[in-house]
């Protein structure tokens, strides 16, 4: 299935996000940052869909803004266009399933931030990642501003920001941005199985620790654990435990189903 600017394809208990704006390194458009949005919401409440994918058609991941477009839009077209791009990554975030960034080729600016909004990164080994925000005048939208400082510290971060250099995705994979490198040739297939991985996981668990770890950012230890303590026993109800529970005494893999 395809909008025109992203093709979406459900495989495997897997859903495929793919940007398809090739001709422009696949800048955001407004059907695509929608798209995006309306597919990541569908598929928090679609039982069948344990992970998800978002990657890039033709020569790299995401451009991030369209330059073409730079420069002729008003200050409030731009606050409009970036209010939804922000509920783009919201959508991201909030979605209990965990979403993987399958990164070639560039991922610049806010396409970068699009990428660091995912909760695993996976990218080739001729990947680069550039925060080109000061190049054209501007700062950090998408998250970006949020996201990079958490995982890579304060100064590293604002010397990205600042100089614009691009980073290579082994250094980011080094920085632990990245969370596997594998080469250009293997990286829709070794996506693909690692997706498979956690697709085969407990669902509900997975999505409830997602949800644990990004609160951790704005919570106090206390508060972690108290929400530690009052959700487990409702996973200790869930099917899935059950079966986790009967597998390791039977020893064979589990088979979970998601409850």
């Amino acid at each position: 299935m395809s909008n025109g600017s992203l093709i979406i394809d459900v495989k495997d208990r897997i859903l495929s996000l793919k940007l398809n704006r090739p001709e422009s390194l696949n800048s955001f458009d407004l059907e695509m940052l929608n798209g995006l949005i309306d597919a990541l919401k569908a598929a928090g409440s679609n039982s069948q869909i344990k992970a998800i994918i978002i990657s890039g058609a033709g020569r790299s991941f995401c451009a991030g803004g369209d330059v073409k477009t730079m420069g002729k839009a008003t200050a409030t077209e731009v606050y409009e266009h970036i209010g939804v791009l922000n509920n783009c990554i919201k959508a991201i975030r909030d979605c209990e399933k965990p979403v993987i960034a399958s990164v070639h080729g560039f991922a610049a600016g806010a396409g970068f931030n699009l990428a660091l909004a995912c909760d695993l990164i996976i990218a080739s080994d001729d990947s680069k990642f550039a925060l080109s925000f000061s190049q054209v005048g501007l700062i950090s939208d998408g998250g970006g501003s949020y996201f990079l400082p958490r995982i890579i510290g304060p100064h590293l971060a604002k010397q990205l920001f600042f100089t614009a250099e691009p980073v290579s995705g082994e250094r980011m994979h080094q920085l632990g941005v990245v969370n596997l490198l594998v080469s250009s040739e293997e990286l829709i297939e070794e996506t693909k199985k690692f997706a498979a991985k956690i697709a085969a996981g407990p669902g509900r668990a997975n999505g409830m620790m997602k949800k644990l770890i990004n609160q951790s950012f704005t919570s106090t230890l206390d508060e972690m654990l108290e929400l530690e303590r009052i959700t487990q026993p409702l996973m200790i109800t869930s099917e899935d435990h059950q079966e986790g529970v009967a597998a390791f005494k039977e020893k064979r893999k589990p088979s979970f189903v998601g409850k």
